[in-house]
């Protein structure tokens, strides 16, 4: 079952990021504007930002099976209609489609895969899912790249297709049927919550997605919703706080335990740090090496490669040993390589910057899989989803402030290696940030003789 869920949660990340490599080809084969094409990519990622709000009602409602095999068949047919779009604006309807899926799929992963692993083996668990989260980035931009060189731009779409249909079979075979969950399923949506919360999130966003394009914060085309989104968000905090007849999509009062709002702001400047990197360093490569789009991603995978080795590892021991260790000897090796970043010059051979790459992906990787772990394990049940939603929202709002730092530092650099140096000055104090909250996460786990669910100690966890 895992296996099986890991490979639906592999097709979003996938999809989304081998699109990013193929604007130019876009451009060209609609005879659009590089800004009209970009929608196609934005679209999507407003599509699954403003989805995953619902969801978090939906899988108790609905059952987490039912959901699923739903997710799988949007994000299905939207790749089979985006592969066949006869214009831009077709093309950009079909990819928020397959967003939409995305949006179900997504945080469904971590839902379906805490609930089947438990308190005792979640630290292990959301190492397999940290696999799919550090692979995914890289190979994207890889495969569409290789797609690029041979076949149509039609494939990067179209390749989801077969694999989607055998994941949905697989799907119905493997994951077990689910009742909604009993009192909560007859809860009734919240309406209010979900016009607040799903267009707020997505207007942020937007508005990190605005100033990568413009190369400012204070274009209006970022300002403006940027000011809708905080309005937006603001308004659904009061709206959850006073909310007594309907159960808010998500309760702020996660928020009052210092354990969970350690993690989920451990997650959410790791996707700041994980991004700007995989941002980042192919443009390093083509600049200051003259690398190939293609050469440039293999260059950039050791990164990727890291988080994959060292996420199964570290989420495994995070079950016995807890995961406020395991996250400050990554936080350190994370910020030992990043501040390594900030010493390559153009003239540094390229095996210095791989080895780089490596160690910082290995360092995110062993404070990633223990601190998602811990999440799981302190959460109560009933919470598990909402849980999940926060954590996979502030994580892709992390991953767009990266992505938008970048540019902005790049754009207003004197020159490309002075902008490659404040990239990883940001990295490096994203991960500072994420080494002073480390002592806030849960402590070591303990399993009761009665009740044998694995529980934690410290008081970072209340």
């Amino acid at each position: 079952m895992i296996a099986v869920v890991l490979l639906g949660g592999l097709l979003g990340i996938l999809n989304s990021t081998m699109a990013a490599v193929a604007t130019g080809s876009l451009a060209a084969a609609f005879d659009a504007s590089l800004s009209m094409v970009g929608w196609a990519s934005t679209g999507f990622l407003l599509a699954v930002t403003a989805t995953i709000p619902f969801t978090t009602w939906a899988v108790d409602r609905f059952g987490g099976r039912r959901l699923w095999l739903t997710g799988l068949a949007l994000f299905v047919a939207g790749s089979l209609a985006a592969g066949l779009a006869w214009n831009v604006g077709s093309l950009i309807a079909f990819r928020a489609l397959q967003g939409i899926g995305a949006g179900l799929l997504d945080p469904l992963v971590l839902i379906l895969l805490a609930r089947a692993a438990g308190p005792r083996r979640a630290g292990r668990v959301m190492g397999l899912m940290g696999v799919v989260l550090s692979l995914g980035p890289v190979l994207g931009p890889i495969a569409g790249g290789a797609v690029l060189h041979d076949l149509s731009w039609r494939w990067m779409f179209l390749l989801s297709v077969p694999i989607g249909l055998i994941a949905y079979l697989l799907a119905l075979r493997v994951i077990p049927a689910d009742s909604p969950a009993g009192r909560r399923a007859q809860v009734r949506l919240d309406v209010l919550g979900l016009a607040l919360l799903a267009p707020g999130f997505a207007a942020l966003v937007l508005a990190l997605s605005q100033t990568a394009e413009q190369g400012a914060f204070i274009a209006w085309q970022a300002l403006l919703p940027l000011a809708a989104g905080i309005a937006l968000m603001l308004g659904y905090v009061v709206h959850a706080l006073a909310s007594r007849r309907t159960p808010p999509l998500i309760d702020v009062r996660l928020f009052a335990s210092r354990g969970f709002t350690a993690g989920v702001t451990i997650m959410g400047l790791g996707g700041l740090a994980n991004f700007a990197t995989l941002f980042a360093l192919p443009l390093y490569y083509q600049q200051a090496h003259g690398q190939g789009v293609l050469a440039a991603g293999l260059l950039m995978a050791p990164a990727g490669l890291g988080g994959a080795i060292a996420m199964p590892l570290a989420g495994g021991l995070s079950d016995r040993l807890g995961a406020r260790g395991l996250a400050v000897g990554g936080a350190v090796l994370a910020g030992l390589s990043a501040l390594a970043f900030t010493r390559i010059g153009a003239d540094t051979a390229e095996m210095w910057p791989v080895l780089a790459a490596l160690t910082i992906g290995l360092g995110m990787g062993c404070f990633s899989a223990p601190t998602m772990g811990s999440l799981y394990r302190s959460l109560p049940g009933p919470m598990v989803a909402q849980g999940s939603s926060v954590l996979y929202m502030l994580n892709q709002l992390g991953a767009a402030l990266g992505v938008a730092l970048v540019t902005l530092v790049l754009q207003t650099s004197g020159d490309p290696i002075a902008g490659f140096h404040g990239v990883f000055w940001l990295v490096v104090a994203a991960i500072a940030v994420v080494l002073a909250a480390t002592p806030l996460l849960p402590g070591r786990p303990q399993v009761s003789a009665d009740h044998p669910q694995a529980v934690t100690s410290g008081k970072a966890s209340s």
